[in-house]
């Protein structure tokens, strides 16, 4: 039995009335409810309709062994290329695509990476606009990017010390780049 037809189910709701609520196809709904496992905007509207986590909709990994050395050297592998942004984000992708690491521990640690890149670049660039706003006379950028690299160093080394001591990563998104 399906996680979508369990708690469609559990609320007395038939498949129109389901599609109805969610904004999602019956065709959609009896493909999930047969063994598709939603994705994107059909997990969150369905999910939002059921009134339950996406992640609750999503099929359990059967026995998936996590390495947790291994997803603490991904994670490590960013610290080395801190002054050049995207390998911090190369690095731990090309180790989980050659030791096939592929879980969402993993995925959370190169989504946090690629956020983190783009977020410094935008500060990096509006520094010289700032620095000219606020008439400041020492270069603004220097600090910005200072800032950028010790609070990227500061999230590697604390989800490292999380993953080693309880299994999880300390600082993650809500979200999935990949």
């Amino acid at each position: 039995m399906s996680k979508l037809l369990k708690y469609r189910e559990s609320l007395n709701l038939t498949q129109e009335e389901l599609a109805a609520k969610s904004g999602i196809s019956i065709r959609t709904i009896q493909r999930i409810e047969a063994g598709t496992e939603p994705k994107g905007y059909t997990l969150r509207a369905l999910a939002k309709a059921l009134h339950i986590k996406e992640t609750e909709l999503l099929k359990s990994p059967v026995n998936e062994v996590v390495h947790y050395q291994l997803i603490k050297l991904i994670n490590l592998s960013s610290l080395p290329f801190i002054i050049f942004p995207p390998m911090n984000i190369f690095a731990p992708l090309l180790i989980m695509y050659f030791k096939k690491e592929n879980n969402l521990m993993v995925k959370q640690i190169a989504s946090l990476q690629i956020l983190w890149t783009l977020v410094s670049a935008i500060l990096f660039f509006l520094s010289p606009f700032l620095n000219r706003i606020f008439s400041i006379d020492f270069p603004f950028i220097l600090i910005v990017a200072a800032t950028a690299c010790i609070i990227n160093i500061c999230i590697i080394i604390l989800n490292a010390i999380s993953i080693d001591r309880q299994g999880r990563m300390c600082i993650f998104l809500n979200f999935s780049f990949l």
